[in-house]
């Protein structure tokens, strides 16, 4: 049975057919928002006097104020009227947007990273909520998000092209003016086109464990702290990372003991109990963890030995874009109008994934014209799409509606947070042992035969030949254990060629889902000996 759409949280005089392209509108505003935006990150090291680890904190601080507050989402969204929460959102982008520019306690600036990812995901998951029944009539996910990650991969590319020509012609933080500039456009447009809606009768935020959200947020900032800086700090040669490490261990514990001993914990225990839930989660955190070399070798190949400005690199995030948007509509087309099995799709994402890496490994060279790099990264863009639109849509295929959120709220902890961190760490480890050796072994051929040309500028030999064609060849053993792994895995892929599911469940409907919520609370606080002796049904995966 498909649900009737419509927009009741518009005035009248907006016409009907408009109204959800302006939610489209303030989705992609919200997505091209961050906390520091590090397309400009050469120049935010200088400017700010901050080292490249403080800022890229400040990236994994927004992702985790993302990643833990999905949760709470549908609370929210019974608690609060549309207009509130859109107003809230943009109001709170707007003012982490020009506050951070100006913080350089780092202790401040990330928490103000990470409630500005709290308002980035409150808006757009309010956004495209709203809209998901002009998606898709039949809620149908194989639609909804393939289409939703046109929007959030698609804001990502866009949000770096954006930096890179506001730097180029103006200042770094133009940028975040910019994005305070959307939010009160947004505003505007909120305060005179929509009025205060609730689909459903107001629900308290009752039982919500907000110590719980507090301790497992305390966690996932202190794996992403121990990754972000573990190379700077010599790993665990450093005190300060084996007390970290000693922390982290304490708060993880903490965190599950919570889980097993409270009657309304953050993440439910029964959340961890589904079939495929694990072997999903650890999946995501190895793609995520490949990926990362878009972080540390593509980059460092650009800066170092092609010395490519940000002008001349951000080109290829069309490439990207194009990748996206294609892999987007083939993960819609497979789910959606083919029905074909979830599992290959994982293959043929991984695939391209795997095409990359090689692509990359072979063409990887000082002598190199930057079209020759459009192809592997556009199959970069193209396997990152078919990967997390399949993934989210198998884990929504594998949970329960009562689970589901919690299940994405992990999810995202490994998918945008713990699986990109520890892969940077691993790269950029990488590239910390075998730069040295490489200029060790090629040292040898600097001889006396070298230096019988008359006058030698060694300095200028080390600088424009030596040292990248020693960044070339490092680079390139990286790439190429990258690939024997993702060849692997998509080995071991193909070796287990069996469905998650087939058929699409029945998605309820927020009514139903607000009297399930009601009902478990009610039963909670008047009937407490069915509550602690009740054996709850298992999971149906």
């Amino acid at each position: 049975m498909t649900s009737t759409f419509s927009m009741p949280m518009f005035r009248p005089f907006v016409p009907s057919k408009l109204r959800p392209w302006v939610y489209v509108f303030f989705a992609f505003t919200f997505q091209l928002s961050g906390g520091m935006y590090l397309g400009a990150l050469n120049q935010m090291v200088g400017g700010m006097a901050l080292m490249r680890e403080d800022l890229l904190m400040c990236l994994y601080a927004n992702l985790a104020g993302m990643a833990i507050y999905f949760p709470l989402l549908f609370r929210m969204k019974f608690r609060f009227t549309n207009k509130t929460l859109l107003a809230a959102s943009a109001l709170g982008v707007a003012a982490c947007n020009l506050l951070a520019p100006h913080i350089s306690f780092l202790p401040l600036l990330w928490l103000v990273c990470f409630v500005e990812g709290i308002c980035k995901i409150q808006g757009t998951f309010e956004c495209m909520s709203n809209i998901q029944l002009w998606m898709t009539p039949q809620r149908d996910f194989t639609v909804f998000f393939p289409l939703l990650h046109i929007v959030i991969l698609g804001s990502m590319q866009l949000s770096d092209l954006l930096m890179t020509y506001l730097l180029h012609h103006y200042h770094w933080t133009y940028m975040h003016l910019f994005i305070a500039a959307l939010m009160l456009a947004d505003l505007l447009v909120i305060a005179t086109c929509t009025r205060h809606f609730r689909a459903m009768k107001k629900f308290p935020l009752f039982g919500i464990d907000w110590l719980g959200a507090v301790l497992w947020a305390a966690l996932l900032l202190q794996v992403a702290y121990l990754f972000d800086y573990g190379d700077w700090l010599d790993w665990w040669d450093s005190p300060s990372v084996r007390r970290l490490t000693l922390s982290i261990a304490a708060t993880l514990a903490i965190c599950l003991w919570r889980m097993s001993t409270i009657r309304h914990p953050y993440l439910e225990p029964r959340m961890w109990t589904y079939r495929h839930l694990l072997p999903v989660l650890l999946l995501i955190t190895l793609v995520e963890a490949i990926l990362a070399s878009e972080r540390v070798l593509e980059e460092t190949f650009y800066e170092e030995v092609m010395h490519y400005a940000e002008t001349v690199s951000v080109q290829l995030d069309w490439s990207v874009l194009a990748g996206i948007l294609a892999g987007c509509m083939f993960a819609y087309w497979w789910m959606h109008v083919r029905r074909f099995n979830y599992l290959r799709l994982l293959i043929v994402g991984i695939a391209a994934l795997a095409a990359y890496l090689v692509l990359f490994y072979f063409t990887l060279s000082a002598d190199l014209h930057l079209s020759q790099l459009f192809l592997p990264v556009a199959c970069r863009g193209f396997a990152y799409a078919v990967l997390s639109a399949t993934f989210m849509t198998c884990l929504e295929e594998i949970m329960t509606f009562q689970h589901f959120f919690q299940a994405l709220s992990v999810f995202n902890m490994l998918h945008m947070v713990v699986g990109g961190v520890a892969g940077s760490a691993l790269y950029t480890r990488g590239l910390a042992c075998l730069v040295p050796d490489n200029m060790a072994r090629y040292g040898q051929g600097i001889d006396s035969v070298a230096f019988s040309r008359a006058p030698f500028d060694l300095g200028e030999f080390l600088e424009t030949a030596f040292v990248p064609s020693v960044m070339e060849v490092s680079i390139k053993q990286l790439y190429g254990w990258a690939a024997y792994a993702c060849i692997l895995l998509l080995l071991l892929f193909l070796l287990y060629d069996a469905p998650v599911r087939r058929e699409l469940k029945r998605i309820p409907q927020w009514k139903d889902v607000a009297r399930q919520v009601k009902n478990s609370f009610w039963r909670t606080r008047h009937h407490p000996a069915e509550a602690n002796d009740g054996r709850p049904s298992p999971p149906q995966g």
